[in-house]
């Protein structure tokens, strides 16, 4: 069985079909379940909670193929199995396969946290609560005004609902496919791809960087280009990529002249939701804040 190990964590399994035969499967366990997993800071966390908190169980990331969504829901039964974090590129396709989803989640059309209730599986949605908190100070710099984010995956609806929730006037949504993000008819979405984003940039409050541009190891690409960063003057640039903790994009925020709001806290605090939806305690942030220091790169 092939395993290595990240940050002194939890170690990785590289393969969903691995994992259900090795001894780990049988223990109580949490999972994270995307593809690929091998970067994300999430074991450090959860485990690091659970030993806080003095709560049996490891949290354990598995690298899982769309083949394998009907095997991961089968194991998921297990008494073994107590919740689960979905990322990467899983966060809709769940959404489908769970026995019931929050309102919440229903809303953002995409899940990240599986809740075992009463013999079912629950979808939640934590990334919008994850993505708000580092900007409360903002709230009222974005109500009414307009915000340009980068990128259309499960993330992105996520804060779509976010941003909404806050009062957010107008969102412009920037990707390589722009008709493919279904808004729900909604009247304050504009879809427009990289080549016309410019064209909305002066009146926005907030850009906001979505997509996996800046995350290691291609940690020199951003989806601001070099010749335009002026754009990014005093204007809050937030970057969901928290591995660097200083992207490119937050780089280029600073020497522009704009607030740069890194993704690490995001990461913390949707966490943190889940953590309390699985076992009803408390997530250490300080500490958890403190151990990340150590293990991530700036």
């Amino acid at each position: 069985m092939r395993i290595f190990f990240v940050h002194n964590s939890s170690p990785i399994i590289l393969k969903f079909s691995e994992f259900i035969e090795s001894e780990k499967s049988q223990l109580s366990h949490y999972l994270l379940i995307g593809n690929p997993v091998t970067h994300s800071l999430s074991p450090t966390m959860h485990n690091l909670a659970l030993k806080h908190n003095k709560i049996g169980g490891e949290y354990i990331s598995v690298s899982v193929s769309t083949r394998d969504v009907n095997m991961v829901l089968a194991h998921c039964t297990n008494d073994s199995f107590l919740g689960a974090n979905i990322t990467i590129p899983h966060k809709e396709l769940f959404l489908d396969v769970v026995d019931e989803l929050t309102e919440e989640a229903r809303e953002i059309g995409a899940i990240n946290t599986l809740v075992k209730q009463d013999g079912k599986l629950i979808g939640h949605n934590t990334d919008a609560y994850g993505f708000i908190k580092p900007i409360e100070n903002y709230i009222d710099d974005l109500h009414g005004e307009r915000v340009i984010i980068f990128g259309s995956g499960g993330a992105t609806k996520a804060i779509v609902y976010a941003l909404r929730s806050l009062g957010v006037e107008q969102i412009v949504l920037v990707s390589r496919r722009p008709e493919m993000y279904e808004n729900n008819g909604s009247e304050n979405i504009i879809r427009c791809s990289y080549n016309n984003w410019m064209a909305y940039a002066d009146d926005a409050v907030m850009i906001v960087n979505a997509t996996p541009l800046g995350m290691t190891p291609n940690t020199e690409s951003s989806p601001v280009p070099d010749q335009d960063i002026e754009i990014l003057n005093e204007k809050i640039c937030y970057d969901i990529v928290y591995n660097p903790r200083q992207t490119k994009f937050l780089k280029q925020a600073i020497q522009a002249g704009g607030t740069p709001i890194g993704g690490l806290d995001m990461l913390i605090y949707q966490g943190a939701k889940s953590f309390n939806l699985w076992t009803g305690f408390e997530f250490p942030i300080e500490k958890i804040k403190s151990k990340l220091d150590e293990v991530l790169p700036t």
